[in-house]
This record gives structure tokens, C-alpha cells and sequence, in this order.
């Protein structure tokens, strides 16, 4: 791929997050692929589990929108600095654990790392700031 292309992947992905399309940035991946979020024990590579993983966050944040703030892309790979907000108006699940809605607004920030290969994506690395997010929300502080 080229970097303008992968510049277009990356603005596809991002857009399918903000518009809260899980098939729309589902079809961005290959058959085989690991994504590993901090949130999460395990990498997800499933279809199923990313998209549990995306309504998890679109039911926590039925409001959410992502933004990017700074972006590096190479030929096979793009790293992103992002900033979202929304507010906690559904439960949240982290894991294997669940907390209630706080009623409260968020403007936190994160970055993803995504490799491709023959121009699906194999590789997710996501680092939301948990802690920036949790503290906004009041649970920690």
C-alpha cells in the first residue's frame, strides 16, 4: 500500500468509529487478525469480539465522537493520537467488569498502532487513557 492509501484506511477506520459502524470498520480486516487493547486480558480475534467490544463502547457512550490529533502512516502501518469525548450515559464494561453509568462527560485522549498486510488490517494495538477517562468520570481520582 501506499502511504496516501493507508492514510485512507486509517480515515475509513476512524469514521466507522465515529459514524459507530462496527461493519464498517470490521471490513477493514483481514480473516486473521489480533487486536490488543489495554482494556482487555487478551487480544480479540474474532469478528464477534470486536464487535462486542465497539457496542460496548457505543452503549457507554451512545454520544461518543473521535478525533485525531496527530498521525504517522508508512507504507504497511499508521500510528494515531486521538481524542474522544461522549458522555457515560450507559454501563461500562472494562474487561471482565462492569460499572454503572456516572451521567458524566469525558475528553480523554488515545493512541492506536495498526499494521496491514496485502491491505487488510492484522494487527490493533488500541492504549485508551483509562486513567484520564476514569478520573473524569469520578470513579478514580
Amino acid at each position: 500500500m501506499t502511504v496516501r492509501e493507508m492514510e485512507k484506511l486509517d480515515d475509513t477506520g476512524l469514521k466507522a468509529w465515529d459514524d459507530h459502524d462496527a461493519n464498517a470498520l470490521l471490513a477493514l480486516f483481514a480473516d486473521k487478525f489480533e487486536w490488543h487493547d489495554d482494556g482487555l486480558p487478551e487480544p480479540m480475534r474474532t469478528r464477534e469480539e470486536v464487535r462486542q467490544f465497539m457496542n460496548g463502547w457505543f452503549t457507554a457512550f451512545p454520544d461518543m465522537h473521535v478525533k485525531r490529533t496527530n498521525r504517522v502512516a508508512n507504507d504497511d502501518s499508521v500510528g494515531v493520537e486521538l481524542e474522544f469525548t461522549g458522555t457515560n450515559t450507559g454501563p461500562m464494561v472494562m474487561g471482565d467488569k462492569q460499572m454503572p453509568a456516572t451521567n458524566k462527560s469525558v475528553n480523554a485522549h488515545g493512541t492506536y498502532f495498526v499494521r496491514t498486510k496485502n491491505g487488510k488490517i492484522v494487527e490493533f494495538h488500541s492504549h485508551p487513557n483509562i486513567g484520564e477517562m476514569l478520573t473524569q468520570l469520578g470513579v478514580q481520582g
